[in-house]
C-alpha cells in the first residue's frame, strides 16, 4: 500500500445522489484535501438489474454541482488504476476468485435457492441464528471435485463462496468508534464472493478494488460495519495490508428520532431535489458537513475552504446525526443573503420557469425584476424557488377581493380612505418614491383622524387586493401608475358607485 493518502468515493449507479452519500463523498473529499491526499471515484456498478439510466452521469454532476473535484474517475483516469467501473474489471476478479480456489480458502456451491430456503426455515425452527451450512463437510479434495462435475452435468451453475473461520475474531482500531471486535460467527457462515453470473459480489469486489487502487483509508457510513470482517478475512487471505477503516455516524430524521431510509417520505433526501428547488450548493455542503462532524467553536456557516482547513477526522462524532430540515433552511436562507448578487439571476430565473415573466422581459427588467424580488422578501426565504409565490401576487396577478375585503371598502371611514387615496394618489408623479406614498398616506391619516387597519387596509385593497403583505410605499414606487390606476377604478365601479 502507498504511503500517500488515497480514500474513494464509490457509489452504485442505482439511484440518484442520495444525502448519505453525499456526506460520504464529501468527507472523504475533507479528508484528502485537508492531507495533501487523493480523492478517487469508482462506479460500482455490478448490480446490472438495478443500475438505471443516467446513474453515473446523475452522481458526478451532482458532486460537481457541491463544489467537488476528483484525482482520478472513469472521466480521469490513471493508466496505473483504471478502470473505474467494477463492470470494467471483471478479469481482475477472477485471477484472485481462482488464487482463493486454490487455496482451499474458497469452493463452488450449487446449492438452489429452494436448498436455502429449507434450510433457514429449518434453524428459525430450532431457533438457531442463521447461518450457512457447509456441504462438503468430511470429503477430501478429490471427493469435492467429483461433487463439482456431478452438479455441472446437471446444468447448474455455482457461485463461489469463502470459506469462514467460526473461531476468528477480526478487531481494528475504527477512525471514528475506536476499537471494535466481531467474531467471524456473526457472519452467518460461507458467504458468496462470486455470484453464478460470474460477477463478484460487493465484499469481495471492494477489496481487490481498494487494495489495486492502493486506497489507504476507507471512510464509510455506519452501516458498513458489519461489512468490515469480511472484508478483513478477503485481505487476510490474500496476504493483503488491510486500510485504515473509519465508520460515520447514522443519519436520523430529527422529527422521528428514526434513521433517515429511502422509504420516509416527509424528508427530501436526494441532493438534486434541493438543487431544483433552489438551494445553493455552499449551503447544502455546509449543511452535510456537519452531519456527523463538529467543528471547534460556535460558528456554523463554513465555506468549503474553510471546511479543507480546519477538518480534523478526530472530529468525526459517534453520535447520530440528526437530519433537521429547519437547519438546512437557515443554513441556505444565510447564504442566499451572503451571495445575493450571484443569487438574483436564479431568483429572476425562477420567475420565468413560473411563466411570470418571459425571457426577453428577464434581461430587459433585470433591474427592476431585483427591486420587485428584494421588496417581496427575498431575505426571508428558505431557497430560491418560495419567491415564486410571494411574488406573484400582487406583482404580476391580482386576488379576488373577498367578501371581508368589501366590508373594509364600504365602511364609512373605507370609503373616505378610498376617496382621499385615489385623490392624492392620482395627483402624485408617475416617479414618486416610496417616501412620497409614505407621506401621503400619513396625511391621510391626519387629515380624516384614521390610523392602523382602518387606514391601511383599504388602500392596500385599493391597489394591490391584499390586506397584507411586504411594505406598502415600497412596493407602490415599483408599479406602474397606469396599472394602479385602473385598478382602483375598477375597485370603485364594482363596489363603491
Amino acid at each position: 500500500m502507498s504511503d500517500k493518502i488515497r480514500v474513494r468515493y464509490a457509489p452504485s449507479p442505482t439511484g440518484h445522489l442520495h444525502i448519505g452519500n453525499a456526506r460520504t463523498a464529501i468527507f472523504n473529499w475533507l479528508f484528502a484535501r485537508h492531507n495533501g491526499g487523493e480523492f478517487i471515484i469508482r462506479i460500482e456498478d455490478t448490480d446490472l438489474a438495478r443500475n438505471i439510466e443516467d446513474g453515473e452521469r446523475s452522481q458526478l454532476d451532482n458532486l460537481k454541482w457541491l463544489g467537488l473535484d476528483w484525482d482520478e474517475a472513469p472521466d480521469k483516469p490513471n493508466a496505473k488504476y483504471a478502470p473505474y467501473r467494477q463492470s470494467e474489471r471483471k478479469d481482475s476478479y477472477q485471477v484472485y476468485i481462482d488464487e482463493l480456489l486454490a487455496k482451499g480458502l474458497a469452493y463452488k456451491s450449487y446449492k438452489t435457492s429452494e436448498q436455502l430456503t429449507a434450510e433457514r426455515e429449518a434453524q428459525q425452527a430450532a431457533k438457531q441464528a442463521p447461518h450457512y451450512v457447509y456441504e462438503y463437510e468430511g470429503l477430501t479434495n478429490e471427493e469435492r471435485e467429483a461433487k463439482y462435475a456431478e452438479f455441472e452435468a446437471q446444468g447448474l451453475k455455482p457461485v463461489v463462496r469463502f470459506r469462514v473461520d467460526d473461531d476468528k475474531v477480526y478487531a481494528w482500531d475504527d477512525i471514528v468508534k475506536g476499537r471494535i471486535e466481531i467474531g467471524a460467527k456473526e457472519v452467518g457462515g460461507d458467504w458468496v464472493i462470486q455470484k453464478a453470473d460470474g460477477m463478484p459480489t460487493y465484499n469481495f469486489a471492494v477489496v481487490v478494488d481498494d487494495h489495486l487502487m492502493e486506497i489507504s483509508h476507507v471512510l464509510r457510513g455506519d452501516d458498513h460495519v458489519s461489512n468490515t470482517p469480511k472484508q478483513m478475512m478477503i485481505y487476510e487471505a490474500l496476504g493483503w495490508d488491510v486500510p485504515k477503516f473509519g465508520h460515520m455516524a447514522l443519519i436520523i430524521n430529527a422529527e422521528t428520532g428514526k434513521k433517515l431510509s429511502k422509504r420516509d417520505n416527509n424528508v427530501l433526501q436526494f441532493v438534486e431535489q434541493y438543487r431544483e428547488l433552489g438551494y445553493q450548493p455552499q449551503a447544502m455542503v455546509n449543511f452535510i458537513g456537519l452531519l456527523g462532524w463538529s467543528p471547534v467553536g460556535e460558528d456554523e456557516i463554513f465555506s468549503l475552504q474553510e471546511f479543507v482547513e480546519m477538518f480534523d477526522e478526530k472530529r468525526l462524532t459517534k453520535a447520530n446525526a440528526k437530519f433537521d430540515q429547519k437547519k438546512l433552511e437557515w443554513i441556505n436562507n444565510q447564504w442566499m443573503r451572503r451571495d445575493k448578487e450571484k443569487v438574483m439571476p436564479q431568483l429572476i430565473n425562477e420567475l420565468v420557469q413560473a411563466g411570470l415573466v418571459s425571457e426577453a422581459d428577464a434581461v430587459a427588467k433585470a433591474d427592476w425584476l431585483a427591486k420587485v424580488i428584494e421588496v417581496a422578501g427575498v431575505d426571508g426565504i428558505s431557497y430560491t424557488k418560495e419567491i415564486v409565490e410571494l411574488a406573484r401576487k400582487p406583482f404580476f396577478e391580482l386576488s379576488d377581493i373577498t367578501p371581508d375585503m368589501v366590508e373594509w371598502l364600504t365602511s364609512d371611514e373605507g370609503r373616505a380612505v378610498f376617496n382621499a387615496w385615489e385623490a392624492r394618489y392620482a395627483a402624485l408623479p408617475a416617479d414618486a418614491k416610496a417616501a412620497d406614498y409614505m407621506d401621503v398616506i400619513r396625511s391621510i391619516q391626519t387629515d380624516l383622524e384614521v390610523k392602523g387597519r382602518p387606514l391601511w387596509n383599504p388602500i392596500r385593497i385599493a391597489t394591490t387586493h391584499e390586506v397584507q403583505g411586504p411594505n406598502l410605499p415600497e412596493m407602490l414606487e415599483l408599479f406602474d401608475k397606469d396599472q394602479v390606476l385602473a385598478t382602483m377604478a375598477a375597485v370603485r365601479e364594482q363596489y363603491l358607485n
